[in-house]
């Protein structure tokens, strides 16, 4: 430490201090995913920051949709999905499917385990079956067995305080 001091905001995240928690909550930087599976409507994907590793053994994986997203109900009941973890270059396959999760018309798209949708590129991808799914509050918690990984060189992609930013591991 170099012995300055920062001041300290405390408080409690009730409604009153909604966006001063989400904004807390937006200083611990995450990776980005985008999630896809096939749904009644085709193939559907989401931009996720809520992924995690859970467990080596078995191998566990675990994401959080919202439920307050169009496209809860497909990724809440998906019994196969992809997380695909997005390279530093891939910003527009983030900002895409933040907005749109249905257009598919992008470049090497091909099919993965359960027929869902894999995307090129990304470096680490995890095809998983659903192993469970759990309330979480707004949110709900779905963990994936991984059934395959594919992973290749390059620096990642982070949010951190509501931008996106470069992860290298350099």
């Amino acid at each position: 430490m170099d012995g300055s001091f920062m001041s300290e905001n405390s408080f409690s995240p009730d409604a009153e201090n909604a966006r001063a928690f989400r904004d807390a909550l937006g200083r611990f930087a995450t990776g980005v995913t985008v999630v896809t599976t096939l749904s009644d409507k085709g193939p559907l994907g989401i931009t996720a920051n809520s992924f995690a590793s859970l467990s080596l053994d078995p191998a566990l994986v675990m994401w959080a949709p919202g439920k307050f997203s169009r496209r809860f109900d497909a990724f809440s009941e998906a019994q196969y999905f992809a997380i695909h973890v997005l390279g530093a270059d891939q910003m527009h396959l983030a900002r895409h499917f933040a907005q749109d999760g249905l257009d598919f018309n992008l470049p090497d798209v091909t099919e993965g385990v359960g027929g869902n949708p894999l995307l090129a590129g990304c470096i680490a991808r995890f095809e998983c079956r659903r192993h469970a799914l759990y309330p979480g509050g707004d949110h709900a918690i779905v963990v994936g067995e991984v059934l395959r990984v594919s992973t290749c060189d390059g620096a990642g992609l982070s949010f951190f305080a509501g931008n996106y930013r470069t992860i290298s591991a350099d």
